[in-house]
């Protein structure tokens, strides 16, 4: 069975032995860009390979030109999940530990844009695995190299130009992923200037998730999703975050919603406002 947004505990249980198998652990925090990768060696998954979000899944920021967390160039990508073992015959598993899965979310996009499909996020993600009783592992873990041929989707990506050329399109919807106050300009504690572009909607990337950290089960997404999505098709809506990184998570519950897959503006918040020209827009209203 190929898995392609979504697997749970008991379905991760029953593919542990598919030598095809391989785990990524992306556990990561903006505060400590150390603490995942230390948090892995201490104990991880069996079998997992580690992904850092900084290093492996961006590249560098280009000060007054890129957001915070560019995505990376597609030929060191390649290289890299070519390390991790990874080719046209994988199943990969992603997670970490946050909300929603942030980082794992942000390598599951990359890998579909690529052109992988067979890849999914363990939801709950690191807690389930813990909460379930099974072993860890500590130390670093490797897996055989292959070869990984990248099949790129532009579709899935929509750059600032375009985004600012479809701001007064009544056929395009954008939608911000961030919290409320920062999508309303009350707060920004990360990017230098608060507020939204003009025309985007608010749906808080957290929305998407049950109590227990898990994603809301199919029917209760489409329902959070339809008053978005009514008048709009997924390829003509894209989200965005403050870097590129948590509005994957919307994406990925629009696929598991079975709505369809929206683009992503992986500049985001941090890239829009590198130009002081491009317009700002705060408050409820769009």
């Amino acid at each position: 069975m190929i898995y392609t947004t979504l697997i749970s505990m008991p379905q991760l249980l029953s593919e542990m032995d598919d030598p095809d198998l391989a785990i990524i652990d992306c556990r990561f925090s903006l505060e400590d860009p150390g603490f995942g990768r230390r948090s892995y060696l201490e104990a991880h998954i069996p079998g997992a390979t580690y992904a850092h979000l900084d290093d492996d899944l961006c590249s560098p920021v280009i000060p007054g030109r890129t957001g915070r967390h560019p995505l990376p160039k597609i030929d060191a990508l390649t290289k890299t999940l070519s390390s991790w073992g990874i080719d046209s015959d994988s199943q990969v598993i992603v997670y970490d530990d946050a909300s929603g899965s942030m980082a794992a979310s942000r390598l599951w996009w990359l890998l579909r844009w690529l052109g992988h499909y067979a890849v999914c996020v363990l939801d709950g993600g690191w807690q389930s695995w813990l909460e379930s009783g099974e072993q860890v592992r500590g130390g670093l873990e490797t897996r055989s190299s292959s070869m990984f041929i990248p099949r790129e989707k532009h579709w899935r990506l929509i750059e600032t130009d375009e985004v600012f050329k479809k701001l007064r399109d009544e056929n395009f919807l954008l939608v911000d992923s961030r919290d409320g106050e920062r999508y309303r300009g009350e707060i920004e504690p990360i990017d230098p200037v608060a507020g939204h572009i003009p025309g985007a909607i608010s749906a808080p990337h957290l929305n998407i998730l049950a109590p227990d950290g898990k994603f809301l089960a199919p029917g209760e997404l489409r329902e959070y999703f339809k008053p978005l999505v009514e008048k709009t098709s997924a390829s003509n809506t894209a989200f965005y975050c403050g870097s590129g990184v948590t509005a994957t998570q919307n994406v990925l519950a629009m696929e598991y919603a079975g709505l369809g897959e929206p683009r992503l503006y992986a500049g985001s918040w941090s890239e829009w406002i590198t130009d002081p020209a491009r317009p700002i827009a705060s408050g409820d209203n769009p």
